[in-house]
């Protein structure tokens, strides 16, 4: 039986104020790279906890999703991990950034900044993704989806014991 193919999921906060991005610098495999805040879907949590808990741990700050900014589709074909082949499914939230907390930020993030999309715009060789400069953009032009869009059945937050004697009971 062959290996079923799965994008991996991942999930990006959009936190304007005053017509500058919050921008994260991480170091990647290939250097240094500029983000949102951003990340992968974790076992056991909703997108938009998912969202919430990436913003904290590379921004240090609390961020609260309003809107949907949109939905993306990207493949990257790693020459920095041996051709690692990876397509990606991002969910790319707007929202309101809270309060900033004094702790480390997450391994990889050297630091955070502010940028407007010009500046974004004018460095997309550094970006990790294809689709930094297309999600400031769709959030510029007003795209916006509720979260009541978004549904995520009970079984996915129950605690894997409850999940795994629903799956066998």
């Amino acid at each position: 039986m062959s290996e079923v193919w799965k994008p991996s999921v991942t999930v990006a906060a959009i936190i304007e104020r005053e017509g500058r991005f919050l921008m994260i610098e991480e170091q990647a495999g290939d250097g240094l790279r500029l983000n949102q805040p951003a990340g992968h879907l974790d076992q056991g949590e909703t997108l938009t906890q998912a969202v919430v808990r990436e913003a904290l741990e590379e921004s240090a700050h609390d961020f609260e999703p309003t809107a949907l900014v949109g939905m993306y589709m990207s493949r990257n074909v790693s020459s920095s991990r041996g051709g690692a082949d990876t397509t990606y499914l991002r969910f790319a939230f707007a929202g309101t950034l809270g309060l900033q907390h004094d702790r480390p930020l997450d391994d990889g993030i050297v630091r955070t900044l502010w940028m407007t999309r010009d500046e974004i715009a004018a460095c997309r060789e550094r970006h990790r993704s294809p689709l930094v400069l297309r999600c400031v953009d769709d959030y510029l032009s007003g795209q916006r989806a509720p979260l009541s869009l978004l549904h995520t059945d009970p079984s996915v937050t129950a605690s894997t014991e409850i999940a795994a004697g629903v799956a066998h009971g």
